[in-house]
């Protein structure tokens, strides 16, 4: 038998497939396909013949359009206007369309839907490239369900999916924000995180309920958020009995005896429309970090040179996503010009950041970085012109393993590790697998590159993803308290007797918290001291002073913080000082400045003190020494800053940027207004003790989370309208107006006309609205 991959490079690499070459390919596709422990071959034949289709013999045209028929590669053929002449084919095709979308399905996209409409829970494990996302707007454009749910686990991708669906908003009320109140009168779409499905106290019955990138329930997978995941999705099928549809990659095995407990079939399917080719590049000499950058380099040149533009390169954090695309400016700047058709992002970048940082220039060659600290517009803003081909270079973290929906041609795994290299967390197969997957693109790119700069990676053992609430081992107190004694497997653990010791009210108040249990604990009993003692600290209302937002913050910072979870580089003490002047200062370049600054004096401190300080400890003793690195904090800022020392001015600019950044999407948006949420509650419950009136932090903490916008204008920042564009719209909207009658506004032509808006905002604007 021919060997298949020596018949894709032959079909790749040749300028015509001839008549017999031709015919001989076509007789070993369809042998393929006639076997499934070989199908995918068959397919993989398939979708490089469609993607060299002009190199063909003519005559041959109809043979592989039966065979692209047979394997119900529809999408293609409707793409490419491929002729289907027999009437059999051609009934099978239009069967395939869908009822409610101008597309046809391919044929393991019929099979899922089918089983959706059979009245079965369907959990689907599919490659990326499979199109399940499709089924989304799928089921929400037939109208089937009155009440939708839509999880996913980043706002991004909520924020993708919005702008996908808001086509239909005459049907459904779409709601993204917990202060949203659910219609009566038509149907409602939540897309929401799972945090927020936990703090919509008034969410109506839930017909349908999609959770992408569903892996994410498990405790195996290192996920932090996983325990709010998992009581979202039992609260809704305890309250609701809720029909479900679970999404996910490269699965491949859920929980035993989930299936039959709640009507469901676990759907896995290897099936793709999309050809991911593998290069492996790795070298010995990488071990040599310069060299390896080399290499890189001249590869996406050469890629560039090949107009195969299209390139994403993952890296493991923020920093080396940054440094990485740096080194390239600096290395492609010296060969190519600027581009000439400048996106929009500079300008804003300049009036509204630093006309100093580094991404400016970036774009100006066709470069950018894409991570989960970038404020949600500019993370945004990259994916479209990388879409759009503006962009031809795409630094990346793990963002793109949750599903950024891009159309990379190209993937390079550069880095092996996940986050900071000190943590020792390398991507496991089930990673590799699935940013290998963001390699092309089903109906843009047939067939992707993946250039593995690591040394190969291995397949491993069956993923399998538990669900801890069903399987409850292991489960966090977290997920535990929320279930009802009928689910609950082992009630002879001394984990389960200790949760239900606690008092019922508690219970019920842990549980609404979703946060920490134990920590909970710590803070009720201290705040049943300091409420007398330090009343004034804990009895606030709408904005606190310094002395009362410290003493919330540090009780959140000390108590629900999880074990392993990366704060660095912010401090307790440092969270507290930022988020207060923020509050009066509500400019991203006032925070960008104080960073700047601060780094600036620890600079000319660690100069000043960075010999005294190495010379005496070399004087102590071994024991001494030890002890001294561990509780002086003169030697603790030394070991904090030294390494600001190596960077040079735009390094700390950029820097700044960051921080900042991260401060602004992680601290503010994220988990400080939670912390409010959980302590006010807390509080409150203590004051009900004590018959006192109690305090309400619940003002500051949406302040906080919109970025101190304005109640009804803060549905824009959501929808990924930068600050700068919202702050002019204030001046011209009344505040009494709701949210619904703003974005209707911003629908008005004649409205935007008489805004002084640049054009990046006007952009942002048009995009999201």
């Amino acid at each position: 038998m021919i060997n298949i991959d020596e018949a894709i490079n032959f079909i790749i690499n040749s300028k015509n497939i001839n008549l017999d070459k031709s015919f001989e390919y076509s007789k070993l596709c369809s042998k393929l396909l006639r076997d499934k422990e070989t199908e995918n071959l068959g397919r993989r034949l398939i979708i490089n013949i469609i993607d060299n289709w002009k190199k063909l013999d003519e005559t041959t045209y109809e043979v592989w359009i039966d065979l692209i028929e047979a394997e119900g590669f529809y999408p293609y053929l409707e793409k490419e206007k491929l002729s289907i002449k027999s009437t059999a084919s051609a009934i099978r095709k239009e069967t395939s369309k869908s009822k409610n979308l101008d597309y046809y399905l391919h044929d393991e996209q019929q099979k899922v839907k089918n089983l959706l409409d059979s009245g079965k829970n369907v959990i689907v494990s599919a490659p990326t490239s499979f199109g399940k996302s499709l089924l989304i707007e799928e089921l929400v454009a037939e109208k089937k369900y009155f009440n939708i749910v839509i999880i996913q686990p980043t706002l991004a991708l909520l924020d993708e999916t919005r702008k996908k669906l808001k086509k239909y908003s005459e049907d459904y009320h779409i709601i993204v924000r917990t202060s949203q109140e659910a219609s009566i009168e038509k149907r409602n779409l939540f897309l929401l995180t799972a945090e927020r499905v936990m703090e919509y106290f008034d969410m109506p019955t839930i017909d349908l309920l999609i959770i992408d990138e569903f892996y994410k329930l498990s405790a195996n997978r290192d996920d932090e958020r996983s325990d709010v995941l998992n009581n979202a999705f039992y609260m809704l099928l305890k309250r609701d009995n809720v029909k479900f549809y679970l999404l996910g990659p490269n699965i491949d095995k859920i929980s035993d005896g989930f299936e039959e407990k709640y009507n469901a079939e676990f759907f896995k399917t290897d099936y793709s429309l999309v050809e991911q080719i593998v290069e492996e590049m790795y070298e010995d000499d990488f071990k040599n970090k310069e060299y390896k950058e080399e290499v890189l380099f001249n590869l996406l040149m050469t890629l560039s040179k090949n107009s195969e533009y299209q390139t994403m390169i993952y890296c493991s954090s923020p920093n080396s996503a940054r440094n990485l695309a740096q080194k390239f400016l600096n290395f492609i700047s010296n060969l190519i010009d600027e581009k000439k058709d400048k996106v929009n992002l500079i300008e804003w970048i300049e009036k509204n950041v630093s006309q100093h940082w580094m991404l400016i220039n970036c774009l100006k060659y066709g470069i950018a970085f894409h991570d989960g600290a970038l404020q949600k517009h500019i993370a945004s803003s990259v994916i479209k012109y990388f879409n759009k081909k503006k962009l031809n270079f795409l630094f990346c973290t793990s963002t793109i393993i949750e599903g950024v929906n891009t159309s990379a041609k190209n993937i390079i795994i550069f880095d092996k590790h996940k986050g900071l290299k000190q943590t020792k967390n390398i991507i496991d197969f089930f990673d590799y697998s699935n940013i290998k997957g963001r390699a092309g693109r089903m109906m843009e790119h047939y067939v992707g590159r993946v250039y593995n700069f690591n040394e190969p990676f291995t397949s491993q053992e069956n993923l399998i993803v538990d669900i801890p609430f069903f399987e409850q081992k292991p489960i966090k107190d977290e997920v535990l308290i929320h279930l009802e004694d009928e689910d609950i497997v082992d009630k002879d653990s001394e984990q389960y007797k200790e949760l239900n010791a606690l008092p019922d009210d508690e219970k019920e108040l842990f549980k609404r918290n979703g946060v920490l249990v134990d920590g909970q604990k710590k803070i009720l009993k201290r705040l049943r001291k300091d409420i007398i003692d330090k009343r004034e600290l804990v009895l606030w209302n709408r904005n606190p002073n310094y002395e009362q937002l410290k003493y919330v913050l540090y009780l959140a910072w000390d108590f629900l913080i999880k074990n392993g979870e990366t704060t660095f580089p912010m401090t307790r003490g440092n969270l507290v000082r930022v988020t207060y002047w923020y509050e009066r200062k509500a400019s991203i370049k006032w925070l960008l400045k104080d960073i700047y600054d601060s780094d600036k004096k620890n600079i000319a401190w660690v100069k000043k003190n960075k010999l005294r300080l190495e010379n005496y400890v070399k004087t102590l003793s071994k024991e001494d020494k030890k002890f001294y690195k561990d509780e002086d904090k003169d030697w603790k800022r030394l070991v904090a800053n030294k390494a600001l020392l190596k960077l040079d001015n735009s390094q700390l600019i950029d820097k700044a940027i960051q921080e900042a950044f991260n401060i602004l999407r992680h601290w503010f948006q994220y988990k400080v207004p939670k912390w409010l949420r959980t302590i006010h509650t807390l509080q409150d419950f203590v004051c009900l003790e004590k018959n006192l009136k109690s305090g309400n932090y619940l003002y500051y903490a949406n302040k906080v989370e919109s970025d101190f916008i304005r109640d009804n204008l803060s549905i824009l920042a959501e929808y990924g309208i930068p600050k700068s564009a919202i702050n002019k719209i204030e001046k011209y909207v009344n505040s009494k107006i709701d949210e619904n009658e703003v974005v209707n506004l911003l629908k008005n032509e004649e409205f935007i006309r008489k805004i002084d808006f640049i054009d990046y905002e006007k952009e942002k604007i048009k995009d999201s609205i």
